[in-house]
């Protein structure tokens, strides 16, 4: 073979491996699984699945105001299409998306948002039933206030009932002077009475007076309770035989027990996630604390290995250990939440101090947990049937807010498939919520909350 034949082919053959290349890193690279987005008022996450770890880097634009985020690595798929797709008309965060391949190694996401965000971006290791994920979290640059909102809400309440109660007393006011027809036989046999010269009007009742301001006496009366439906967004807690998500069921008994409570002009029920999303358990507890609750109460739905398994329990916070074994393997499978469901660690600023502040628990703190968990344990067994006929405790993260007391309630074993379907059905969710409340009434009843100094 010639010298210059052996150099055409060389040729040849590097041209190959290069027109090969694009291929092959498209095969080598990552690849999306899914694409989820989970919206809420307190902030909305984008969540991208894949086989492979990702890169991104951000970039905050204003004017109008988006996040634009590229990933190395990556080609556009339809896989990654789905995003726009995923991003409801009431986000109130994203107000659309734009994919495109920025570089042929670059994916560009474009992010346009309905507000200024303080973005957090980070990734998460293969746990669970989920691979890699890249995840973006947009909240407010402001955070709300919570303790403003439920006073916000109390007195729309009031507005609404005084409201309510002056329309009640126009209509009764209209049926008694509308004048009552007779027959013909009776109107003829009535003299007519003489006309005054100028009548008087009617005589009005006394008008009813609008709900006086929420003063500082009346503020720090009031009686906030916490609710914390356990799991939530990228975390669905348990899975019933059926595919009823333990999230989703938490959910509508904690939406249906602070409606019954907060019929209750003197209490008001704030809620560590009112929609599906998800809540790291750090910050459940610190929600709790910023409306200096009363009390807490997380609802959850139990799982076993066996269907057989059966009936509800109530939980306390222990300062040692466990009460039992299985009140141990409940704590911890419960504390793994944070390991699904997604926690940012690197806007942790001072993880030491977290910690810190969720091992300050007192001895006063458990045993007034104790008495909240007897009540309502009490009450729920009425409903249905109890797995432990006493309060159980063990070191739940959630439970450890110092001040608060504070119970998680597993309502049911919604691995059994008995048990699962009592707890889809809506009048068995109604008395279970009925049972929660009488128990909390019952131990406000024999333990008075102090009143608390708030601060708005």
């Amino acid at each position: 073979m010639s010298a210059a034949r052996r150099q055409a082919l060389r040729s040849m053959g590097a041209l190959a491996l290069c027109l090969r290349a694009p291929a092959l890193l498209a095969a080598n690279g990552p690849s999306i699984i899914a694409v989820r987005v989970w919206p809420a008022d307190e902030y909305t996450r984008v969540t991208l699945e894949s086989d492979k770890p990702l890169e991104a880097r951000h970039l905050l634009v204003e004017g109008p105001d988006r996040l634009v985020i590229d990933i190395e690595g990556l080609e556009l798929s339809p896989g990654l299409r789905e995003l726009l797709g995923k991003v409801k008309p009431d986000d109130p965060y994203i107000a659309g998306v734009r994919v495109g391949q920025n570089t042929p190694k670059v994916v560009r996401i474009v992010l346009d948002l309905r507000q200024a965000v303080a973005p957090q971006i980070f990734t998460l290791a293969p746990v669970a039933a989920y691979q890699n994920r890249l995840v973006f979290d947009l909240y407010p640059k402001v955070e709300a206030d919570p303790l403003l909102a439920l006073v916000r809400d109390k007195l729309a309440a009031e507005r609404e009932a005084a409201q309510s109660v002056r329309d009640a007393l126009g209509e009764l006011i209209g049926r008694i002077d509308r004048p009552v027809a007779l027959p013909p036989t009776a109107q003829a046999s009535v003299p007519a009475a003489p006309v005054p010269a100028a009548s008087a009007p009617p005589p009005l009742a006394a008008p009813v007076a609008p709900p006086p301001a929420l003063t500082q006496n009346r503020l720090d009366r009031l009686i906030v309770i916490a609710l914390d439906p356990g799991h939530g967004g990228e975390d669905p807690g348990a899975v019933g035989p059926s595919g009823l998500k333990e999230k989703d069921v938490v959910l509508a008994v904690a939406l249906k027990l602070r409606e019954r409570l907060n019929s209750n002009p003197n209490i008001r029920v704030m809620m560590t996630r009112d929609a599906d999303f998800f809540v790291p358990l750090g910050e459940r507890v610190r929600k709790a604390r910023r409306v200096q609750a009363d009390l807490f109460v997380s609802i959850h739905a139990d799982a076993f290995f066996t269907p057989q398994a059966k009936g509800a329990s109530v939980f306390a916070l222990s300062d040692g250990a466990a009460s039992s074994q299985a009140a141990r393997w409940m704590a911890d499978k419960e504390n793994a939440a944070d390991m699904v469901g997604g926690v940012n660690k690197g806007a942790v600023k001072d993880a030491t101090v977290l910690r810190a502040m969720l091992d300050m628990s007192t001895s006063a703190q458990i045993k007034d947990s104790l008495k909240l968990g007897s009540e309502v344990l009490g009450q729920i067994g009425k409903v249905g049937n109890l797995h432990k006929k006493q309060v159980e405790q063990a070191g739940f993260a959630v439970l450890k807010a110092p001040d608060v007391p504070s119970i998680l309630v597993e309502t049911a074993f919604i691995s059994n498939p008995g048990e699962e379907a009592k707890l889809r059905d809506p009048d068995y969710q109604d008395k279970l919520v009925e049972a929660l409340a009488t128990g909390i009434a019952r131990y406000f009843a024999k333990n008075p909350p102090l009143a608390r100094h708030r601060v708005l």
